[in-house]
């Protein structure tokens, strides 16, 4: 059973949603041992052991946003120096990038339109994500899905 936590949050957040991530930790019954920034967290992981001075560089793609952190770290000191980001812009906004770009190509070499069938979407957006992941270590990849819709001559 977690009784204890450390929780990260954006470093975008203000104290009321500081606080309100708080709140909800407490409503779960969780003491919440300290709030910190996401790019506090990284550089911990990235800088504990440095001895001398560093200003890092965070890049921090999240499902639905993506931030960029400068920080100070060095001798037990992390300190955020300035944050930027888009809320608008994440792994999943990729996502559907991805999707979208599929209908369409299908569209042009089938002159099928995908995008009001429930069910091919769902197998694209899952297609799409699995893509997405093989593209952070590889030049390409491909994109197979047979059957991927039905209309009156079949599959």
């Amino acid at each position: 059973k977690v009784e204890q936590a450390v929780i990260t949050v954006p470093a975008y957040f203000n104290d009321s949603q500081r606080q309100a991530t708080m709140d909800a930790g407490k409503i779960a019954g969780i003491e919440v041992l300290r709030i910190i920034n996401e790019p506090t967290a990284a550089s911990l992981a990235y800088g504990l052991d440095k001895k001398q001075n560093q200003t890092i560089l965070v890049f921090d793609l999240g499902g639905g946003t993506f931030d960029v952190s400068l920080l100070e770290v060095g001798d037990c000191i992390f300190e955020v120096l300035a944050t930027a980001g888009d809320t608008n812009l994440g792994g999943d906004d990729f996502d559907k990038v991805l999707v979208d770009w599929l209908i369409s190509d299908f569209l042009k070499s089938e002159n099928i339109d995908l995008s009001q069938d429930i069910q091919a979407l769902q197998r694209l957006t899952e297609a799409a994500e699995k893509a997405k992941m093989e593209l952070s270590t590889v030049d390409k990849t491909k994109v197979n899905l047979p059957f991927i819709t039905v209309d009156k001559t079949g599959p």
